[in-house]
């Protein structure tokens, strides 16, 4: 955190120092503050080649503050077409804490850039297709996907994709019993989806609203510990470990389209 203020003082118009400090203050649980800040540093060029990434990162403070409208409408007017990824982890987060998702990737779309060539050439890519196949509750693709994961002789693919997609699927499908015991085992092992960490921390949150899903709000509650217990904000983590059934499952995500 120190770094990222000190760079945005010797250069305020820095997007890697702005960036670096989108991912301190997340961390932090930062909520409208980090929200602000972005939105300031944006205001002064809002053309910026990283604008669409960095309201990403405001939607999640907006969400890590429990302000789920305007995480929505963060992704509704700053993502575009091919912001895949982004978006469909903004309305997988939205879906896990009980709440209507915003504008949804084409399903067809995402499907297409699944079977095109290079398709499933990075892991990481591959996963937010993933996500964006289970905020639209597509069941079926995702045990597809997760055959083709498994089916795949690299290690990242086969060993951690495949039963992440596969726990996605049941979850969609009422079934969190099952994603707890796909996900329970993965351990350190997330790390090799790639990306960083606020990105591979929905797995996370995927594992802990299947424990409160299905009844186990002491291992839940345990694994978001140190986050609930660091972060100033983290209304979040509160909807995650909340009584009763997320949106992510079949039934919910067509009712909350």
């Amino acid at each position: 955190y120190e770094l990222a203020v000190r760079a945005l003082e010797l250069h305020p118009r820095s997007g890697v120092a702005a960036h670096a400090l989108a991912h301190a203050e997340h961390e932090l649980g930062a909520g409208r503050a980090g929200a602000g800040f972005l939105d300031r540093w944006l205001a002064d060029d809002p053309q910026a080649v990283q604008s669409r990434h960095l309201n990403w990162h405001a939607a999640l403070h907006a969400i890590a503050c429990g302000d789920f409208a305007d995480a929505r409408r963060r992704a509704d007017t700053a993502l575009a077409r091919e912001d895949v990824g982004m978006r469909a982890a903004t309305n997988w987060r939205l879906l896990l804490a009980g709440q209507a998702p915003a504008g949804r990737n084409d399903p067809a779309h995402v499907r297409e850039l699944l079977a095109a060539p290079g398709g499933m050439a990075e892991v990481f890519h591959t996963f937010n297709f993933a996500l964006a196949l289970a905020v639209e509750a597509a069941t079926d693709d995702l045990h597809a996907l997760a055959g083709r994961a498994a089916a795949d002789p690299r290690p990242e693919f086969r060993d951690v994709l495949a039963p992440v997609v596969r726990a996605l699927a049941e979850i969609t499908a009422g079934r969190p019993r099952r994603a707890v015991r796909l996900l329970s085992g993965l351990g350190g092992r997330t790390e090799w989806i790639g990306g960083v960490r606020v990105e591979r921390e929905i797995i996370q949150d995927t594992l802990a609203r299947a424990l409160a899903d299905a009844g186990e709000y002491e291992r839940a509650a345990g694994l978001l510990h140190h986050r609930v217990s660091t972060r100033r904000h983290h209304a979040y983590e509160d909807h995650l470990l909340a009584p009763g059934p997320a949106a992510a499952s079949t039934t919910a995500v067509r009712g909350l389209r």
